[in-house]
């Protein structure tokens, strides 16, 4: 190939935006020396890198029943009975935070006249959702590195498991971040930035979930119940300082691990209150839209001070070691550099011809590059993202060879009208076959499986970018290497 048609090929722009998309992994990934040898801006998780993984199960059930009793009297007295937390879902179901198995659950219904229709452990997505986010929020407090929280959700919208996937800890640090509850105090202002100590938060006895108040009113809060000592303790506190008589210039600040998370003063109502009695229930609010209801989730957070709305248990856990992690490493390297000399053995047994064999082999193998930096963003590699990458050169190649084959139709190199429309004619093949992996693939990306979701993206990603990039530039690029 002279280097007219070489500028010309380059120039092309499906060979232009293949070449720049290249380039621009290669800096994303940051291959460079470094310490313990080679680093790079990608993520492992913890198949790769060590680490170790928590599946906890809730102590709940969610519950539907036929009773004559009105919900009014049936709640409360489920609570008293169960010494639980009983959340209404709807008219005919109920999310019991406790342990208690259906046989027990049976019995205690039976007492109160009612009949329990159906027993499915677990909690609503509402509140597998407030867990991980409490999760979430403490290990990312923690300073905890590469670790990813996942609820598993039947398709009944039943959550009964969540897995917790931490790399680089140990099992010992893993369970004790997990099981670890901040510092949450709450302090009054007194003169200037100067505070004095009300209560800390094992003197909150419950939380409310955010709720409008008044009700939609989409002013949001969040409801909490402190001990009748605490209560007094933040009477006299308030009386003393002056904040009953001037409540904005005496704010309370909920702290948690040395942070301020909130801070507001008392309202006129409750500054009233305070001048003649105690009072055990607060309100906390946050503000009005989304934006106050965001906060008043978070808010929740803190009030529980790391505590988790429901009761969990290890249902598994596991852990890989570091050295483990690089022998994985090491294995996936080897693993890939062999499929893709088994792909290039097989296109050369084919054509039998290095003109062809080269940029083939080049694009699968460039086509991992750009799905590595893609992973750089928004995921870790573990040995499931590995399978996906292996997969993607094996169904990569097979589009290539479709369309070499069909350029190649009667054993020549054809004109530039027939050869454009053999090309389209290949790349039709191709997004169809692409539509159906998207399609088989879709359900595993978006489902709740850990395990399985990195090989989906990967695959998906992979098809992307073939489709959209790597193979319309082989096409260009095939084309002016037959031509010569």
């Amino acid at each position: 190939m002279d280097k007219e048609t070489l500028m010309d090929m380059i120039k092309d722009y499906r060979v232009a935006l293949y070449l720049v998309l290249l380039i621009a992994s290669i800096i994303v990934i940051f291959p460079h020396p470094g310490p313990s040898g080679l680093d790079t801006n990608l993520q492992f998780g913890l198949d790769l890198d060590g680490g170790s993984w928590i599946q906890l199960e809730f102590q709940s059930a969610i519950v539907t029943f036929k009773s004559d009793k009105t919900l009014d009297q049936l709640v409360p007295e489920l609570k008293t009975k169960l010494d639980a937390e009983v959340n209404l879902i709807d008219q005919n179901t109920l999310e019991i935070r406790s342990g208690i198995s259906e046989e027990e659950l049976r019995a205690v219904f039976a007492d109160l006249d009612t009949e329990l229709v159906s027993f499915n452990p677990g909690v609503t997505k509402e509140t597998a959702d407030d867990v991980k986010r409490i999760l979430e929020n403490k290990i990312n407090s923690l300073g905890t590195r590469d670790a990813k929280v996942y609820v598993i959700t039947a398709l009944n919208g039943i959550s009964r498991y969540i897995r917790i996937e931490m790399a680089g800890v140990s099992m010992g640090e893993a369970q004790e971040i997990v099981g670890k509850q901040g510092k949450f105090e709450i302090r009054i202002h007194t003169t200037g930035n100067e505070t004095e100590h009300i209560l800390f938060g094992d003197a909150i006895q419950s939380v409310a979930n955010p709720s409008q108040t008044p009700p939609n009113s989409n002013n949001w809060g969040v409801s909490f119940v402190i001990t009748e000592s605490a209560a007094e303790d933040l009477r006299q506190a308030a009386i003393r300082v002056g904040a009953t008589k001037k409540p904005e210039g005496h704010n309370l600040d909920m702290i948690l691990d040395g942070k301020v998370v909130y801070s507001a003063p008392l309202s006129p109502d409750l500054a009233a209150e305070l001048q003649s009695r105690s009072t055990s229930n607060l309100l906390a609010s946050t503000g009005v839209g989304e934006e106050g209801r965001e906060q008043a989730k978070l808010l929740e957070i803190h009030l529980r001070n790391g505590a988790l709305p429901v009761g969990v248990s290890i249902a598994g856990s596991g852990s890989v070691s570091p050295e483990l992690g690089d022998q994985f490493k090491f294995w996936s390297v080897l693993a890939g550099l062999f499929a893709l000399l088994a792909v290039a053995v097989s296109v050369y047994i084919r054509y039998r011809e290095p003109g062809i064999v080269f940029p083939m082999v080049l694009i699968n193998g460039s086509e991992i590059i750009i799905l590595l930096a893609f992973t750089t963003f928004f995921m870790q590699l573990d040995l499931a993202t590995i399978a996906g990458l292996i997969a993607v050169l094996g169904t990569g190649i097979d589009q290539l060879v479709i369309i070499t084959d069909e350029i190649l139709h009667e054993g020549k190199v054809p004109s530039p009208n027939l050869y454009l429309k053999r090309l389209k004619r290949a790349l039709g093949i191709i997004v169809a076959s692409a539509g159906t992996v998207l399609i088989a693939m879709l359900p595993l990306a978006v489902m709740d499986l850990s395990t399985l979701r990195g090989f989906a993206i990967i695959t998906i990603l992979g098809v992307l970018v073939g489709v959209l990039v790597t193979r319309p530039a082989y096409g260009r690029i095939i084309m002016s290497i037959l031509s010569k």
